[in-house]
């Protein structure tokens, strides 16, 4: 067994130091424990011993002071053990977790629900949109001669429209029939 226990501590700053601990230190820390147990102890009859000195201690050391720990005894703590969580904290959290949860399936929902309903919207707008811009007999514009020769002699004449109004009255009289002959159509 050694006679010595040595801890090297590197503490703040870079600093080094060592503590000591020798064995009879330790025999007498354990021998107390037995102490407690029972009351009455045997003496014994002291042996002087040779003082051993630490094998290479490099820096700052603490001297034995197995005299003067001899009446601090320390008391063995019990373990401290902490809870996880409170029962009533993790019913909270279970709570809102399912709420979440439920809200998250809420938000799928409605998000299926909109694509489903931008997908048919769409397709009635395509629908409508065929159907008011779709002719059904593609006829040609009537008069359209007309107009043309009309637009053209205003455009050559911009000084004296007067002379274009025999091209004038000409699509004047070719608009009255389109009109009389839709009319009698439609009676």
């Amino acid at each position: 067994m050694l006679d010595m226990i040595i801890f090297r501590i590197t503490g703040i700053m870079s600093e080094s130091f060592t503590i000591q601990i020798s064995s009879n230190l330790v025999k007498h820390l354990i021998d107390d424990g037995e102490k407690l147990e029972k009351k009455t102890k045997k003496s014994k009859p002291k042996t002087p011993k040779s003082p051993q000195r630490p094998r290479t201690v490099p820096s700052k050391q603490l001297s034995d002071d197995s005299e003067t720990l001899q009446g601090a005894k320390w008391p063995l703590q019990p373990p401290l053990y902490l809870p996880i969580q409170p029962p009533q904290q993790n019913v909270e959290l279970d709570t809102i977790r399912s709420v979440l949860k439920e809200s998250e399936k809420v938000v799928e929902r409605l998000q299926k629900q909109e694509e489903n309903m931008l997908k048919e919207v769409t397709q009635r707008a395509k629908e409508l949109h065929e159907k008011e811009f779709k002719l059904p007999n593609s006829r040609p514009m009537p008069c359209l001669d007309e107009k043309d020769a009309c637009l053209k002699c205003y455009k050559e004449n911009l000084d004296d429209p007067l002379k274009c109004a025999s091209l004038v009255d000409g699509f004047a009289d070719c608009a009255r029939r389109v009109r009389q002959q839709l009319g009698a159509m439609n009676n």
